[in-house]
């Protein structure tokens, strides 16, 4: 371990050590070269964390409800906002029917 951060130090292999490393994962038919193709279709990892996109994006605004409102939907408990944007959905989708 390094002294001063306290993660153990990288050690490179030898040029000897990096031949017979490569040469074994050559030899492997499990662990061959990716193909142009394969290489091609890879993502960045950072691209794939997080949540996945929805279809539907939802907007970001900024209301105000009565208190009253807000503290009943955050006393059902997690994902209190969902519940609240499919309440409004449901209204929405009536009104619009009736329209």
């Amino acid at each position: 371990m390094s002294k001063t951060s306290g993660k153990p130090a990288i050690v490179m292999p030898s040029v000897e050590e990096d031949r017979a490393l490569t040469a074994a994962a050559k030899a492997d038919p499990a662990a061959q070269p990716l193909t142009a193709k394969q290489l091609k279709s890879m993502v960045p990892m950072r691209k794939l964390r997080g949540r996945p996109k929805s279809p539907n994006k939802k907007l970001l605004v900024s209301v105000r409800y009565s208190r009253e409102v807000v503290d009943f939907f955050k006393s059902t408990g997690e994902g209190w906002q969902s519940r609240m944007d499919s309440v409004l959905r449901r209204y929405v989708a009536r009104r619009s029917k009736s329209a």
